[in-house]
């Protein structure tokens, strides 16, 4: 009876030895379950293999019509490529079969139609390939669709350094016209520095010469200056189409389905083509470039000496003062990024001394892809610190323009984009400075770029935005006047508004730009003032633009008098404050020296610019008009430049209508008429304004007006009417 407790077990431990036994049966019916799975797969996939063996040991020439079997295992191929991708080894075995053209060419269309691969394109193959094309036997537009092919799968590819080494044979194929356009863009790919030679810069301006300023050309040897700037003395355009034209769009969608189907088997290079980009990633890759990088050396002092032995350069981050500056002028070596000369007021007065080409170039290169690839849509799907990093990358930019005292071609690139999506509301002080830095646009694409995005904005914003745009309008151009009398040549042909761009035009262009900006303006402030009702914060900002206008000829020698409209000059004449009606009697007395000097100038040569007769009438109209307003009191009356119908007259019950605008009763002046009459007459208990008519009150009047701070109207009254009183009725207004 003792021993019977040690014959038998535990409870939990036979509980525990039932399971043990239970996981372990389980188990193995998994494995079993594996097994047959992976056999019945084997079994499906066998036939894919067959056909795989067929095209590897399928001899030349045989033939295609009638043969079923090819049609039966090419079949299966396409099936397999487009459900789940063709592996490395079926890419390998499809792409030599389908080069080599072991049955005719349009077999080799049809099987490079399906080359769809799963996860990664192995390296040896595309080489193989591409020595296939010096063959000749295939047909020059199978080759085309294979350039198109790696050029889809060209981040999928496993290896790039094979490739690279073959570079000079692949550059061979930009002879050939059909192939250029793909060929440049493939080797737009694999380009380093060591690839750009000589005998290449000069091989792509011969293609250039004989078809033209084609962009796949122009892309490649901005590339080609981006690395070696010595080599490539071409002066690029500053805007060009950005990238190349995309090829995707027949293996697009099929990749997209594999990717879909295998998850994570495809590799990720191909993701960040075809799909979107994370609002994470994005947001990251922002804060990255949104900041200016370091001033730092391109190579260490060790890895210099081994590179160039017994020449001595300095990099620039190593100075610190500007007498060293000078000292190495000659010596200085570039960061090894471009970014940072923003960050280095040293590094920016090299820029402005040594005027480097090179250095331009690195520049604009980085910063149009910081503006282009991450500001452009630095709102969306960011938060206050992204924005806040765009404010102060601006602002920097912002600085570094106005220190070189010249805009840079990406941002200008940047801006005529980014105006076609812009809210007005977003980063607008930045957006409207640099706005206002871009140099002078031909006249044939300047209301494409500018004034259309400029119009939407401007209908459907606030009065603040229409007053920071007129503003921002005034100052361009302000800079395209100081340009032009800036870098305008001597024989007054051809100008060049912009020392590091490309843009180039005769003296007639660069004043059609400026004509048709003016006029523009002219149509943007006559709507506004009916929009915001004549606001007089916007019509000072108006005011503002015409003053610049009115000088452009004594100030800027620029042969251009363009009057403002009615529907500027009435809204200012009719103004209610006293400032609008002084300003624009300054604008017109500067408009009357610039037209009296231009007509003496055209008397004296005869190859000087002619003023439109136009012009000088516009301007004597208005003359008459401001002097029977303000001076003789004969607004509306018939035989002046305004009648009215005396019945309209009539009914409006304004007593004296016609003196209603003169210095005495215009709503701008009427209070300082009240408060003349009251120091004159201080006893007088009818107030008869007119009275200050009378010719002596009328000097001490208008000299009262001037202690105001009514210079304007001073220099108007002193060049255009003879100082009596108005009652006299005889002024010599001195028409042009």
């Amino acid at each position: 009876m003792a021993a019977a407790p040690n014959l038998s077990r535990p409870p939990d431990l036979e509980s525990s030895s039932t399971s043990d036994q239970s996981v372990i049966h389980r188990s193995i019916y998994r494995s079993l379950r594996v097994a047959e799975n992976e056999r019945k797969r084997n079994e499906a996939e066998e036939p894919f293999v067959v056909a795989l063996k067929y095209f590897t040991d399928v001899a030349e020439g045989t033939p295609v019509q009638g043969n079923d079997e090819v049609e039966r295992h090419l079949l299966l191929v396409e099936k397999m490529a487009h459900s789940k991708g063709l592996s490395a080894e079926a890419i390998s075995i499809m792409l030599e079969f389908a080069m080599s053209l072991r049955m005719g060419s349009g077999l080799c269309v049809r099987v490079l139609k399906c080359l769809i691969p799963a996860a990664l394109v192995p390296q040896e193959a595309v080489v193989r390939a591409l020595v296939w094309l010096c063959v000749g036997k295939i047909p020059i537009s199978t080759q085309v669709l294979f350039i198109k092919w790696v050029l889809t799968v060209f981040d999928m590819i496993d290896a790039k350094d094979q490739i690279r080494a073959i570079y000079g044979f692949i550059f061979s194929f930009v002879t050939q016209e059909n192939l250029c356009p793909y060929i440049c863009h493939l080797l737009y790919l694999l380009t380093r520095k060591e690839c750009v030679r000589l005998f290449r810069v000069r091989k792509l301006l011969e293609l250039q010469s004989k078809l033209g300023k084609q962009p796949f050309l122009l892309h490649l040897l901005s590339l080609y200056k981006v690395f070696c700037p010595e080599l490539v003395t071409l002066s690029l355009p500053s805007r060009m189409r950005a990238g190349f034209r995309n090829h995707n769009s027949l293996w697009k969608s099929a990749l997209i389905a594999v990717q879909k189907n295998n998850g994570a088997q495809v590799a990720s290079g191909i993701s960040l083509i075809l799909e979107i980009k994370d609002g994470v990633r994005s947001r990251k890759r922002k804060r990255h470039h949104m900041q200016v990088p370091a001033l730092t050396p391109a190579f260490p002092v060790q890895v210099q000496n081994v590179l160039a032995p017994g020449k001595k350069v300095v990099p620039l981050a190593h100075l610190h003062t500007f007498p060293q500056l000078l000292e190495n002028l000659h010596l200085i070596e570039l960061p090894a990024q471009m970014g940072s000369l923003l960050g280095s007021n040293l590094a920016l007065q090299y820029l402005d001394c040594v005027q480097d080409e090179s250095a331009f170039l690195r520049l604009n290169f980085w910063l149009g892809h910081a503006l282009h690839e991450e500001l452009m849509f630095c709102a969306a799907g960011g938060g206050s610190q992204s924005l806040e990093e765009a404010v102060q990358f601006l602002d920097r930019l912002l600085s570094t323009q106005c220190f070189l005292q010249e805009g840079f071609s990406s941002t200008e690139a940047f801006l005529y984009k980014f105006l076609s999506v812009w809210d007005g509301a977003l980063l607008r002080p930045q957006i409207l400075d640099l706005l206002s830095s871009i140099p002078v646009v031909p006249s044939s694409c300047i209301s494409r770029l500018l004034f259309e995005p400029l119009m939407q904005l401007f209908f459907t914003s606030t009065l603040f935005f229409k007053c920071g745009l007129m503003e921002c309008l005034n100052t361009m151009l302000l800079k395209w006047l100081i340009w032009h009398s800036v870098y305008a040549l001597q024989d007054g042909l051809d100008i060049s508004l912009n020392s590091h761009a490309s843009i180039n035009m005769t003296l007639s262009g660069f004043m059609d730009s400026v004509m048709e900006l003016v006029r523009f303006v002219g149509r943007l402030a006559t709507l506004g003032l009916q929009l915001e009702g004549c606001d007089s914060l916007f019509l000072s900002f108006v005011l503002d633009f015409y003053e610049t206008v009115c000088d452009m000829f004594i100030k800027y020698g620029l042969p251009l008098v363009v009057m403002p409209p009615v529907g500027v000059f009435y809204p200012a004449l009719f103004a209610l404050d006293p400032i609008s009606v002084d300003r624009l009697a300054h604008i017109m007395n500067r408009y009357k020296m610039n037209l009296t000097s231009a007509k003496k100038q055209e008397k004296q040569t005869e190859q000087a610019f002619h003023i439109s007769r136009q012009t000088y009438l516009e301007f004597n109209h208005y003359l008459v008009v401001m002097v029977n307003c303000l001076w003789n009191s004969k607004m509306f009356e018939p035989g002046t430049t305004m009648a009215l119908r005396e019945e309209l007259l009539t009914r409006s019950k304004v007593p004296q209508c016609w003196s209603s605008f003169d210095f005495i009763h215009h709503p701008a002046f009427f209070s300082y008429a009240v408060y003349f009459h009251r120091k004159s007459w201080p006893g007088s208990k009818d107030m008869d304004l007119n009275s200050i008519k009378s010719s002596k009150t009328w000097g001490w009047y208008l000299e009262y007006l001037f202690t105001q701070g009514f210079q304007g109207l001073r220099e108007f009254i002193q060049s255009n009417i003879r100082l009596c009183p108005p009652a006299c009725g005889d002024e010599d207004l001195g028409e042009l």
